[in-house]
C-alpha cells in the first residue's frame, strides 16, 4: 500500500501536511457534542461553515452555543447557504445577528422557481475552525440526527476532528471564503479584531490533505485525489457514498481497478432523500455488477456519508458526493488521509455497517425488478444527463453507462 501513497502523493503534492492527529467522529451523535463542547471552549474565534442550518433541537442547540461563544466576546462568524438555510434564515437568523454573531449567507434564494444553472452552485461543504486549534470537517449538516424515514437509527454519516499543522490550510480557506461571500455581498470585509492564528504545530503523526472544490483554481482537487488513490490501488477499494452519479472519467477508473483483480465495493442509499438521484444511481448498476464490483444498498436509516478508504492506508471524510453536482458545481471541502490506522478505523465502521444495515445486491436483483421499475430508473438517469448538460457539463456523463430498460 505503501505504493499507493506514494504514487497518490503526486497529484496532491505539497497539500499533503505531517504531523496531525485526526479523529473519526461517526454519525451525528459523536458529532455534535463535540463539536458544541468546542465551541464552548472557544475564548477568540469560531468560523462555522454549513449547507443545512435546521431550525429544528439540533439547530437550535448550536445556535445556542455559538450565542454563548458571542456573549462571552468570542467573534463568531457563521456562513450558511441560502438554498439549504432556508429555516436557519426564518427561525434563527435575526436572533444570532442580534446577538452579535456575524453572519453571511450563500446565495441567497431570491427566486425560487428560477431554473438557471447557477442555483447549483452552492455552499455544501461543512466546515468549522475554533480558535484556530481545531477544525471539524465532514458530511454532518446541522440538523437531526433522525430521520423520519427510520426514526430508531440515526443518519449515516462521518465528520473528522484535527487539530496540528493542517490547520493553517483550513483556516486559510476557511478565511479567503468568508472574504470572498462578503465582497459579493457587499458588506465588510473580514476585519482583525478577533483573529485567531492558527496553531498548526505538531499534534500527532498523521499525513493528511485538505480538499476544496470550486469554481476557480480548485475545481478538481477532490475529484482528482479519488482518481489517483482509485488508479493505484492494488487490492481493496470501499467507497461510501450518499449521492453516487460518478461521470466517464470515475467509471473507467473504477472498472480498469476491478478489471485488475482489486475488490471494489459500493455502499450507496438503500432509503432515499432526493428519489430521483437514487433512480439515477440503480440505472449504472448493471454495469457495475457485470464487471465484479460489489454493490450494497444501506438500509437501516438514510446513508448520507461520502467517504472512502483504499488498500487500508488512503481515506478521505468530507462533503462531496460522487455526482455532477457536488464534483462540477457545489463548493466542497474533504480530508485525504495517508495513515493505516486511520484507514482501518475508518473501513472498520464501514464494514460493520454493511454488516448491519446493508444488503447486497447482485444482478439476478435487477433482472427481478418489474420493468417499470427498470424504466424509471432509465429515465431518472436520462434526467440526471440532461441536467447536467443543461447546466454545461455534457462531457462528465458523455459515454454508455449500459443502463438497462
Amino acid at each position: 500500500m505503501r505504493a499507493i501513497s506514494d504514487r497518490a502523493r503526486n497529484r496532491l503534492g505539497r497539500k499533503w501536511i505531517e504531523g496531525n492527529a485526526i479523529t473519526l467522529l461517526e454519525n451525528g451523535q459523536a458529532y455534535f457534542p463535540a463539536l458544541e463542547a468546542a465551541i464552548d471552549g472557544a475564548n477568540r474565534e469560531v468560523l462555522l461553515q454549513t449547507y443545512i442550518f435546521a431550525s429544528d433541537a439540533t439547530g437550535r442547540r448550536i445556535a445556542d452555543a455559538l450565542l454563548r461563544a458571542a456573549g462571552r466576546g468570542v467573534t463568531v462568524r457563521l456562513l450558511v447557504d441560502g438554498f439549504g438555510g432556508r429555516a436557519f434564515m426564518r427561525d434563527l437568523l435575526d436572533r444570532l445577528v442580534s446577538a452579535g454573531v456575524e453572519v453571511l449567507i450563500f446565495r441567497r434564494e431570491w427566486r425560487m422557481l428560477s431554473i438557471r444553472s447557477r442555483r447549483l452552485r452552492r455552499l455544501h461543504c461543512k466546515v468549522a475552525v475554533i480558535d484556530g486549534r481545531a477544525a471539524f470537517v465532514g458530511g454532518i449538516n446541522i440538523v437531526d440526527d433522525f430521520d423520519a424515514e427510520a426514526p430508531e437509527h440515526p443518519r449515516y454519516d462521518y465528520a473528522v476532528r484535527i487539530e496540528g499543522a493542517l490547520l493553517d490550510s483550513i483556516l486559510g480557506a476557511s478565511r479567503r471564503l468568508w472574504r470572498q461571500v462578503a465582497w459579493a455581498s457587499l458588506r465588510r470585509r473580514m476585519r482583525g479584531q478577533g483573529r485567531a492564528e492558527a496553531v498548526a504545530w505538531p499534534a500527532g503523526d498523521v499525513r493528511a490533505a485538505f480538499l476544496v472544490r470550486d469554481n476557480l483554481r480548485h475545481r478538481n482537487d477532490i475529484e482528482n485525489a479519488y482518481l489517483d488513490a482509485i488508479a493505484h490501488a492494488d487490492s481493496e477499494i470501499l467507497i461510501a457514498n450518499a449521492y453516487f452519479f460518478p461521470g466517464r472519467r470515475f467509471r473507467h477508473v473504477l472498472l480498469d481497478a476491478a478489471a485488475r483483480g482489486v475488490k471494489v465495493t459500493l455502499l450507496l442509499q438503500g432509503l432515499a432523500d432526493h428519489p430521483v438521484m437514487q433512480y439515477a444511481t440503480r440505472a449504472l448498476y448493471p454495469l457495475f455488477l457485470g464487471k465484479g464490483i460489489r454493490i450494497f444498498e444501506y438500509r437501516r436509516s438514510v446513508l448520507h456519508a461520502k467517504v472512502a478508504v483504499i488498500d487500508d492506508r488512503w481515506a478521505t471524510v468530507g462533503s462531496s458526493n460522487i455526482d455532477p453536482f457536488s464534483l462540477l458545481m457545489a463548493r466542497e471541502a474533504n480530508v485525504a488521509v495517508d495513515d493505516a490506522g486511520f484507514a482501518v478505523t475508518l473501513a472498520a465502521s464501514l464494514r460493520a455497517a454493511i454488516q448491519e444495515g446493508a444488503k447486497e445486491l447482485c444482478r439476478e436483483d435487477w433482472a427481478k425488478l418489474p420493468r417499470m421499475r427498470r424504466v424509471l430508473c432509465w429515465l431518472a438517469y436520462q434526467a440526471v444527463r440532461f441536467a447536467t448538460g443543461v447546466a454545461g457539463y455534457s462531457d462528465y456523463v458523455r459515454g454508455d453507462a449500459s443502463a438497462e430498460k
